[in-house]
Formats: C-alpha cells, structure tokens, sequence
C-alpha cells in the first residue's frame, strides 16, 4: 500500500506572536535491546499552547514523555523545559523545572492514603508537611466532585478516582509545562468537561500542555497543534484546524482508512434466529431484574451513565462476580462461577488487560494458548512447535505486531496486547464473547482490527456483548444497544435507534430508581475498618485477653506474678525482632537472617561481656556486626538485584557457620550485673518490654507521620511507581535491612541475658518468630502495608499461646500447632476482608460514559 502524504515538521524556536517555548526536544534518540523507540525526534511546545502527540500504539508518544519528564535517559539529544537544559534522567529535577506528567498508568502508591499520595507527589513543603496533606488534598480534589476521601487508601478507589487523583496531583504543581497521558480514558463526559476547562486555565497562565490521546475528537477540540508520531519518528506537525479527523487518522496509521466499522450482522443478514444467551431476572451488587436475550451472529452493546451496572451486570454473565437468576447459553442452564461460564463457552475480554487480562512474564504464544492448553499440551506436557505455530497463524490473522512469538508480551504496545487477548479469546471458539471496553487506550489502527476482530467472531457464530464508554463506537459496531439506568435496562436501541445521540439521550433521561443496598451501607464502615492496618491489633488484643481468661478459669496459676513477669520478659526479644522483620518487609523486602544474626550477636558478647572483658568494647562490636550485616544484605538485595530470600538464606547459612566456628560448645558466661541490669523490671513488668513497646509505638509514628515512613511504604507499594515520583528506591530498601538488622540488636541482648551464656543455637527459631509476628499483625507480605501496633499485639499472643500448653496439660507438641493454627486462621482472615474488598471495588468501578465520541 502506497503510504499517503504525511507532510512535513516545521520548527521554529518561537511563535509569530513572540511566545517562547517552554518545552523542547531535540534529536531525540532511544533504543532498547532489539527495537528503536525513537529516532531525532524534534518537537516545540510553546507558552500558552495545548500541542496534541498522536499516534498508534507502540509510536514512542509514552517513551518520549518518559524522557521529557526525566523517567528516561535518551541515548542522543537533548530536553529544555522553560529554558533550562534537563541534566540527568531525574523525575526530581524535571519537575523542580515545572513539568508535571499524568500517565497513562498512574504514578500512585496504593497502600498509601490519597493525601499521602499527593503530598509524595507535590513535595512536602507544598503541603505544609505529612499533618496538613489530608486538608489540603481535599481542597484539590474538592472540585471534581468524586467524593474521594483524603484518608482512603488508593487501592480502595475506583479506576476512575484514581485518575483524578493523578490529575489533581499533577494541577497542583501549577506547572510551566503540563504532559497528559491518555488522561481521559476512564472519565465521564462531565470530568472530561471539567479537565479540558482546568486545561485552558494552565495555557491562559502562559503555561504549555501536552495532550496525548487515541480519542481523535478531543484531539480536534482541545488541542492548537498537533504532532503526528509514527514509528518513533515524527511525521509532521500541523494546526488542529487545518486538517479533519479522518486525515489524523490516515496520518497516524500511514494508509488511507476505507472503512472504521465492518457491516453489521444485521444488515448483512449474518444474524441467527435463536437465542444463543438468555439471562432471566439476574440480580448483583450494583443491578436488579435484568432480563435480555442475544443471538448468534449479533453484537449487543450496554451503555449508560457513568455507575449504573453495566460493568458489573457483564462480569456477573461472565461469571466474575456474585449474580442470582436465570443464566443460559444455547438453552442449557449456566453456573455460577467463571470456570462454569467458560465450561458452557462463555468467554471474557477484561477491561483492565494488565491486571486480568495477559501475563506480563510469559511471551505471546504462551499467552495466545493459555486458555487452550490441553491443545498444545497432551498428555501435560507442551510442545513447542504446536505452541509456537498457533502464536504465528493468530499473529498474521489479528496483525499482532510483535518481533516473534516469543517476545515478552510485557514488551508490546497497548494495542498489541489487546490483540493477544482477542486471539486467545478466539482460540478458545467462544459461544458468548463478552467484551468491556475492547478497545480501550488503543490507537486508531488498532481499534480497527478489534472491530473487525468482533465483528468475524460473531459472524462465526458467537452471541457477543459489548460494554463501551464510546457512543460512536456502540453505533458503529452493534446491532442493539440495551440501556441501563440505575442498574436495570431502561431501554432497548434496534436498528435506526442506535444513534451515538439517542444512546447518550436515552441514558441521560431515564428516570428510573435504584434498589437500596440497606445491609452494604450498615456494613460499609465497618468492612472499611477491618480491612485498615489497625484492626488486627484490635483483634489480637481481644484474643490476648479472651484466651488469658480461658486459660485462668483452667489453672489459676496463670494470674500469678511469676508466670507474668516471666510472660513479659520472654515476649521481648519477640518486639524488636517482629519490629525488624516488619521494617524490611515494608519495604518490600524479606530477610531470613535475622535467628542466626542474633546467636552471632549473643556469641561475639560472650567474648567481650564476660569477667576481665570490655562491656563498652562488646556492645559497640555488636552494633558493628549487626549494621555490617544489614548493609551486606541490602547491598546484595538492591545493588546485585539478588533475591531477598536467596541474598538473606545465604546469610543465614554464614551467620550460623561462622558463631559455630567461634563457639562450637557453649561458653563464656556472660557477666552476672549485665544479665541483672537487664533483667531489671519495673513491679512486675521488665524494663526491656516497656522499652520495646515504647520504641514500637515511635516507629509507628515514624511510619505515619515522617517522610522516612512513607518513603518506606511507598517502595514497597510500588517500587516502579516510587522511582518516578522521585523516591530514591534502592536507598530506601538499602536503609530498612540496615535498621531490621540493628533491631535485631536489642534481641540479642535480652537472649544473651535470658541463657547467660555464649550459644547461638537457640536463637535460630527467631526467625520463623518473626514472620509469624508480621503474619498474625496483619502485615502485607509484598510490602507496603502494617502497623506496629498490631506487632507488638502480635508478640505478646505469640507469646502467651507459646507460655499456656503447660497451665491447660498439654503436650509440648501443642506448642508448635497452635501458633501454626492461630497464624493459618489469621492469614486466611486477612485475605478475606482485603480479597473481598477489593472485588467489590472492582465491581463498582463502571465504564464512563463516552467523552465527545469518535474513533480515536
């Protein structure tokens, strides 16, 4: 195909009307391992100016914001913003500049709050500090009108909350130059509305935009000029209104466009007589009564305005969420349940492809037969050439760009990986296909083949449903179009009816009630408390409590002062080490060094701590062995990219080696007024617990309310996420082996005083007692989420459940099943109140209705 006349860039340093530009890229050049994103590309973007970046997916539109905003070195040119040369591949510098960038994949910390989100995202000082941020985020959030708390947690929003707590961010910054990245795709018609208004405030204060967007109509509406980039080069920049949608389309794919949308079944007559998926009276979280048939060969759209059931009316049909009623396909009865749905041929297209729909680790042709297996794999076992010939047929059916089958599908563009899903999706001989938001941040190209790509499967004979936020692609592409309002379908659109007008009309107007969820809004606060960091200490407490009275009412002797003091000193070194474990993972780390780090402690003391020794000499060569070994760990872990747990075995295996190799036997006792001192106790309580639950209680403080605490949780959020924002990753988890290691100090101490003796054998169950501390309090193991007040709740049950088999005549078995049993029941409960969640989270968050339509 004869490529079409793409014109040519014309660049000048300043506008007739004298307007500087603030942003400038020159001879841009970026290449990764096998593919050049990038070549000399050049683009001004002047004060006052909206400059629109289009182009398919895979183009370089994100890699060149990337270097824009600093996430990126270029391997050649160089970037200016308002006339200062950026200097390094640094987020911080880019924006003390005053650049500001919405990503297409938001740059937010999800076990972080929304006004910690934004206070890391601003800088501290805008804030007025941690203690101002939750009143000054709502202050910015209040014009959009979300209803978006400060002090939620931003995995507990919506996708399209979310996005307008990374716009929001980003206005804050009040910007000389402002990048947004498909900043619309998950907006209602109203947000676009009220984006594009803030938009035109930025450029009327002399500030520039950067407007990137697959959505062709708001390019045309909001932009001065727009930039065509194809295949990492620039194909020309051109006045928004000199040129029509057609001709950006034709300039961003290179070939003119014939036609978008592929005929539908019911003009070309393709469409069956019988009802290949009836559901009758299904009922779930967000709609009630809905009744509707699709036929074989037909293509069924929802729409509606924005929170009115349809994402979560097409997730029930395809058994991703709870649903009640009548489901059939082909006439048989359809269970509840995905594995079900797909068992009577009934098969999902998510909306959010990344999370649900392909695996980023695995390549393309595992991904394309991931739901065919058996296919490739008889007898269990794949083979390759089956594998790999499937991958290639659908690669040239779909035109999945892609440099082989066996290329990472995590290195494809949007569009691409869309296509992946659709090609597994038709593998699969779908009876149902049921699509929400196919089409969703994928280029105009692209979104051409998807069409066609539905369009055939139903042709073939599949019932398929599409749930858009695009009027004029429900237009185009179905033959009905069913209505929801307030979670049931209001209205029926057949033949002339779907109209991108009559659809917005119809679901602007309808006056319809929804049903009252009485027992979610009872339940609401108190699921959002059990789900918090703090509700496990509360719940711990009360099992301290409850299992303590229990136990007296069996054996008084629980309740004496001996059993007591005992209880107390030995929970102890169970603090500092759950405090040590809770810190590193945190972070987003793990060490399993801590047991062998403190026997390698207590026995270096029994050298130094002893008659005729130097206590100063002992304790300063116990802190120096304790930090010596948290650096070696943090600096395998973020310097050496070594697995936490391969980095800290390792550890475990030398720590243990080396305290055998200084004291195979036990020896060398440590001196008495030492072990005295600190086994000093105030009435019954030992001073080291209180010392350890005051120190707990000032690192929960530090978590919550300094800037080292949230850089902490921040990293293990989201270590990726984190780096952009301007957090030093590798310092932060670097530092918290650092600190795990020196609280395992204080442990060691108190064991040392507890045997009296140079031994480091009896230390190694400290490991597996830390994790079992951070497990039962609660503690996200992937990081980024805890609360030190749940350890130290946590300690002292562990503990007690360790100090009651004795008082109830148990065997000394029972001291290693219970704590195991009591962990299991935690761990599962955590995952349950979290899980659940976060699916019904995901069950709210409903498709937009479409911003000014069109294929973009």
């Amino acid at each position: 195909m004869t490529d079409i006349d793409l014109g040519t860039l014309t660049r000048t340093d300043d506008a007739p009307d004298g307007r500087p530009a603030v942003l400038r890229l020159e001879g841009i050049t970026k290449t990764f391992p096998g593919v050049r994103a990038l070549t000399d590309v050049n683009i001004d973007v002047r004060a006052g100016e909206i400059h629109a970046l289009v182009g398919e997916n895979g183009a370089g539109k994100s890699t060149l914001m990337a270097v824009a905003s600093g996430a990126l070195s270029p391997d050649e040119g160089a970037v200016q913003i308002d006339g200062h040369a950026l200097s390094a591949a640094d987020p911080d510098e880019a924006r003390r500049l005053g650049l500001a960038i919405v990503r297409q994949d938001p740059a937010l910390l999800p076990d972080l709050t929304v006004a910690e989100n934004m206070a890391v995202g601003v800088g501290y000082r805008r804030v007025g500090g941690l203690g101002r941020a939750a009143r000054w985020a709502a202050a910015q959030l209040e014009p959009w009108g979300m209803g978006i708390d400060p002090g939620a947690r931003v995995a507990d929003l919506t996708v399209e909350q979310r996005f307008i707590v990374e716009i929001a961010k980003a206005l804050a910054l009040e910007p000389r130059v402002l990048i947004l990245d498909e900043p619309t795709e998950h907006l209602s018609l109203e947000e676009v509305q009220k984006l594009f208004a803030r938009v035109r405030e930025v450029v009327a204060g002399g500030a520039a935009v950067v407007y990137i967007s697959h959505r062709i109509p708001e390019v045309k509406q909001i932009s001065d000029r727009i930039t065509v980039l194809r295949d990492g080069k620039v194909r020309g920049t051109f006045p928004a209104a000199d040129v029509d949608e057609s001709q950006i389309i034709e300039r961003v794919i290179g070939r003119k466009l014939e036609a978008v949308f592929p005929e539908k079944g019911s003009v070309a007559g393709t469409v069956g007589e019988d009802e290949r998926l009836v559901a009758r009276e299904l009922r779930g979280p967000g709609f009630h009564d809905v009744s509707m048939s699709v036929r074989a060969g037909e293509i069924v759209g929802l729409a509606g305005v924005q929170g009115n059931g349809q994402s979560a009316l097409i997730r029930a049909l395809a058994g991703q969420a709870p649903s009640s009623g009548v489901l059939e396909v082909d006439g048989r009865p359809v269970g509840r349940g995905s594995a079900a749905a797909a068992s009577a041929g009934v098969v999902y297209v998510p909306a959010d492809r990344h999370r649900e729909g392909v695996f980023l680790p695995l390549s393309v042709a595992e991904n394309v037969s991931a739901a065919t297996l058996p296919a490739v794999a008889p007898g269990g076992f794949v083979r390759e050439g089956r594998l790999l010939s499937r991958a290639r047929e659908m690669i040239s059916r779909l035109a999945i760009k892609t440099p082989g089958p066996r290329t990472p599908v995590a290195s494809l563009s949007g569009g691409n990986q869309q296509k992946v899903v659709l090609a597994r999706t038709l593998l699969a001989r779908p009876r149902v296909l049921l699509a929400e938001e196919p089409t969703q941040g994928v280029d105009a190209g692209a979104r051409v083949d998807i069409y066609r790509i539905l369009r055939d499967a139903a042709d073939d004979g599949a019932a398929v449903v599409v749930l858009s936020s695009d009027g004029v692609e429900l237009e185009g592409l179905c033959d009905r179009v069913l209505i929801l309002s307030r979670g049931e379908v209001v209205r029926e659109l057949t033949g002339d009816e779907v109209t991108e007008s009559e659809i917005a009309r119809a679901a602007l107007t309808s006056t319809s009630m929804r049903e009252r969820d009485e027992t979610a809004r009872r339940g609401g606060r108190l699921r959002s408390w059990l789900r918090g960091d703090h509700a496990p200490a509360a719940a711990l407490a009360a099992v301290f409590l409850a299992l303590g009275l229990l136990v007296a009412t069996a054996n008084p002797a629980y309740f004496s002062a001996f059993n007591f003091n005992n209880l107390l000193f030995m929970v102890a070194p169970l603090l500092f080490v759950g405090a040590a474990q809770q810190v590193v993972v945190m972070g987003g780390g793990f060490d399993l060094s801590i047991g062998p780090l403190m026997g390698f402690l207590v026995v270096l003391a029994s050298f130094w701590i002893v008659d005729g020794g130097n206590l100063y000499v002992g304790l300063g060569l116990m802190a120096a062995g304790a930090i010596g070994v948290g650096l070696i760990n943090g600096v395998l872990v973020t310097r050496f990219n070594v697995s936490p747990v391969v980095a800290t075995l390792a550890m475990f295996m030398a720590l243990q080696g080396i305290f055998l190799l200084l004291r195979s036997t036990p020896g060398g006792v440590i001196f008495p007024g030492v072990s005295a001192l600190i086994q000093a106790r105030v009435g019954i309580i030992p001073v080291v617990t209180i010392v350890g639950v005051v120190l707990l209680l000032a690192l929960e403080v530090a978590l919550r309310r300094t800037r080292w605490g949230v850089e902490l949780r921040a990293v293990g959020s989201a270590d990726a996420a984190a780096g952009r924002l301007g957090i030093r990753v590798r310092t932060v988890r670097l530092l918290s082996y650092v600190l795990c290691s020196f609280l395992v100090l204080p442990a060691a101490v108190v064991v040392m005083a507890q045997i009296g003796i140079g031994d480091g054998r009896p230390s190694i169950s400290y490991t597996l007692s830390s994790v079992t501390v951070i497990v039962l309090a609660g503690t996200s193991i992937f990081g980024g989420r805890g609360s030190f007040l749940s350890v130290i709740a946590a300690a002292f049950l562990v503990q007690q459940i360790l100090n009651v088999s004795p008082f109830l005549g148990l065997s000394q078995a029972w001291s290693y099943w219970l704590p195991g049993l009591v962990t299991l029941a935690a761990a599962a409960l955590y995952a349950t109140l979290r899980g659940s969640g976060r699916a019904r989270r995901r069950r709210r968050a409903p498709a937009p209705i479409a911003s000014p339509g069109g294929v973009a």
